[in-house]
């Protein structure tokens, strides 16, 4: 089988498996912050570190053995922008909250029939291909990627080149086992966590797919005389991609990352019959509707500029240790407390009192 119709049908399968378990177990970061806030529970947010730190642990082990090379990833480049890193993360949390999840939320939506998440989808990928290709385009290469920060000194932007290139010494694999093992210490010092067996198993399937991702996309552009996007799981630039491949033709087929939306939504679907949960579900009134176009435009315009979602970012390029990650997610988190202070409560003024 050719590479170009292994790499959509790899993301599909991996998809169908990821979009099932997340659905069925309730898999939203969106979700997790919104607990933790409002709620005092962590749940949510140690599926998520789980996830998180098993994708890294899983992606390096690999690396180590040879198995992986994503060092030409674009989480990677030598070049951090670091405007749009923070603006980008930002605008990608406000829009969360406004819409009530990420794109990848929004994609298990959909798979149970919400209408009001279709929306939101196709305004993300609208959005995210005019950020990267179209006119906001402009905007980015024109102001953001003025403001970059060269880490070619370093080689690319992940910590341990940097760190490399200020001590001499190569610390990946010690610092991969830091962040891991410090985050299992706290994902399990919570009895009540260690019972939530279903939860447990889909952060490790998600980590397994995060870690697929690399694997798969990593080995075809090895082998494979056509350019290969070395790339795992991202929610915000292949809805654009799925948009672009249905208008025009491209000279390329789809990629991983679009095969990974489809199984996703489908993965989704299965969920939402298996458990007698499909119903088809619209926004209730036009302001409703407007708060989910206006929070989907800034999460296709946020997650291009900081290259990625909560997934993208918080799993993905975390399973590389970016540099890239903790600014991102920080302004990420920052943006959807925010938004959910404004949306909840009524002034963005109640975000700095709790």
């Amino acid at each position: 089988m050719e590479p170009q119709l292994i790499l959509p049908f790899a993301g599909l399968l991996a998809g169908v498996l990821l979009g099932y378990f997340a659905r069925r177990n309730f898999f939203c970061t969106m979700s997790a912050l919104e607990q933790f806030w409002y709620g005092n529970n962590s749940t949510g947010l140690r599926s998520w570190a789980l996830a998180t730190a098993l994708a890294l642990g899983f992606t390096q082990t690999l690396t180590a053995f040879g198995l992986v090379d994503a060092s030409m990833s674009f989480y990677l480049t030598p070049s951090f922008v670091w405007l749009g890193a923070i603006i980008g993360g930002f605008c990608f949390g406000v829009g969360m909250a406004l819409v009530g999840t990420c794109g990848f939320g929004a994609l298990l939506r959909l798979g149970g029939g919400s209408l009001k998440s279709l929306v939101a989808v196709v305004i993300i990928g609208l959005t995210a291909l005019s950020t990267q290709r179209g006119l906001l385009g402009n905007l980015r290469v024109g102001f953001f990627d003025n403001f970059t920060l060269d880490l070619s000194f370093a080689g690319n932007q992940s910590i341990p080149s940097i760190l490399k290139a200020f001590t001499g010494l190569d610390l990946q694999y010690p610092l991969a086992a830091v962040f891991v093992f410090g985050a299992l210490w706290w994902i399990f010092s919570d009895k009540n966590y260690r019972k939530q067996h279903s939860l447990i198993i889909t952060s490790v399937i998600f980590a397994v797919v995060v870690t697929f991702g690399w694997a798969i996309t990593a080995n075809m552009a090895r082998i494979s005389f056509d350019p290969v996007q070395i790339e795992s799981a991202s929610f915000v630039m292949p809805l654009g991609d799925i948009i672009l491949q249905f208008a025009a033709f491209t000279g390329s087929g789809p990629d991983y990352g679009v095969g990974l939306v489809f199984g996703t939504i489908i993965g989704a679907a299965l969920a939402a019959r298996a458990s007698n949960d499909v119903r088809w579900e619209a926004c209730d009134d036009a302001r409703e509707l407007s708060r989910h176009i206006f929070g989907a435009i800034l999460m296709g315009f946020g997650g291009v500029l900081a290259l990625g979602c909560t997934i993208g970012q918080g799993i993905s390029a975390a399973s590389l240790m970016a540099v890239s990650v903790p600014v991102t997610m920080f302004s990420i988190v920052f943006g959807a407390r925010l938004g959910l202070a404004w949306l909840v409560e009524g002034s963005v003024k109640h975000a700095f009192r709790r």
